[in-house]
């Protein structure tokens, strides 16, 4: 599997180690950035991160900030990105098995280092059930067709 990742200055040390997990179990990462601890805006970084899963230049993304929202949210206005904040296994459990989200954003102030791991662990061995769920990402779908669809229309 081949991971994007992308953090701020926050999130830079847990990149690290999550990178490093990743590598250690067989996985390919592409890691955008940031590359030191040194102030960064998130945005453009956690929008790569997502472009490049939307496009299938990676099978998942994960984004990491000191509290994870900002990421979230950037990486989330990319169309096609659904970007889950999880604090625990369950939120990322329920995120890839009910709306089969394709970015993880982690808090580095939030988690500890092994409870991200074990977060990442399951984000990304959990698949999708489809079922009902189907039809709630579809709706998804259209509302976010919809707003794109109101752009420059004021």
């Amino acid at each position: 599997m081949l991971v994007v990742i992308g953090s701020d200055h926050a999130g830079f040390s847990l990149k690290g180690a999550v990178a490093r997990h990743l590598l250690d179990g067989g996985h390919e990462v592409d890691d955008l950035g940031t590359f030191s601890e040194e102030p960064v805006d998130y945005p453009p970084i956690c929008a790569e991160v997502g472009r490049r899963v939307v496009q299938g230049y990676g099978d998942l993304g994960i984004v990491i900030g000191g509290s994870g929202q900002g990421e979230a949210m950037a990486a989330n206005k990319v169309h096609g990105v659904r970007a889950a904040l999880c604090h625990d296994e369950y939120t990322a459990r329920l995120a890839r098995r009910h709306n089969d989200a394709n970015v993880l954003s982690l808090g580095a102030r939030v988690v500890a280092t092994v409870l991200a791991l074990d977060i990442v662990d399951v984000f990304s061995t959990t698949v999708f059930e489809g079922g009902r769920h189907t039809a709630r990402l579809d709706e998804l779908s259209a509302i976010e067709a919809e707003e794109c669809s109101r752009v420059g229309r004021n």
